[in-house]
């Protein structure tokens, strides 16, 4: 039977990863499906990519021919997933920051808590994160902070990047008109559904700094986060809450 399951993986440089990544996700106790989004990297990933495509017929490759953002990469990688018949479309990370051994208790979340989102958490009862420098780890837990206490939103990792959505979920939303690109889409995306009262949910994992390749974290990429969640609370109408009376 096909895999109800879509694993939507971005790619830049991340030849050393790739293989390995498919080993791991084919040896999942659930079946999936990889929808790699190579954003034509110079060091040929997105070639590696068409040849474990070619051996493994779950394994799926988007190519763009610019590197155009994180944000673009996934509403890309979604609208390939909606025009198919996924029930469960993940986002996660190459570099094994996010350990694939993961995604079958996000399925399990989301089907017993019936949950439209399910957001994978570093900050769950604790700090669960190894190998970051003390500057990137203050980093992220500001940023956490900061957008909880702007936005409303009461999740302890509204920044992290490992996700399980309903095909339903990422419908309501309209993807194309995500506007941020940076790791601020992780924040309007979660905002956009928790802003309709969908129902979402935690679950705690353990991040690991990458071992290959290098961090994508950019300057830029934190001042677009910082003035984003301001953005939202406007769109929210200064409200701190859901508001779900224009849906």
């Amino acid at each position: 039977m096909p895999a109800e399951t879509l694993i939507i993986v971005p790619t830049y440089n991340e030849r050393e990863n790739l293989p390995e990544l498919v080993r791991r996700l084919g040896s999942l106790p659930v079946p999936v499906d990889l929808l790699v989004v190579d954003d034509n990297s110079p060091d040929g990933t997105g070639q590696i990519a068409d040849e474990l495509a070619s051996k493994n017929p779950w394994v799926h490759v988007l190519h763009r021919t610019v590197k155009d953002g994180l944000g673009r990469a996934y509403v890309a990688g979604f609208q390939w997933a909606l025009s198919r018949d996924y029930r469960f479309i993940f986002e996660m990370d190459a570099d094994f920051s996010h350990n694939p051994s993961d995604i079958p208790r996000f399925l399990q979340t989301a089907q017993e808590q019936k949950a439209d989102l399910v957001l994978g958490s570093r900050y769950s009862g604790g700090i669960r994160v190894i190998n970051w420098p003390l500057p990137r780890l203050l980093l992220s837990l500001w940023g956490g902070f900061y957008t909880r206490m702007i936005t409303g939103m009461p999740f302890s990792d509204p920044t992290g990047g490992f996700k399980c959505f309903r095909r339903e979920t990422l419908a309501a939303i309209d993807v194309s008109s995500v506007t941020a690109n940076g790791y601020s889409f992780q924040i309007e995306l979660t905002h956009r559904i928790w802003r309709r009262g969908l129902k979402i949910a935690e679950v705690p994992i353990i991040f690991t700094d990458r071992e290959q390749g290098v961090s994508k974290m950019s300057r830029d990429i934190a001042i677009e986060a910082a003035w984003m969640v301001w953005r939202l609370l406007l769109e929210n109408r200064f409200r701190r809450q859901p508001d779900t009376t224009s849906h």
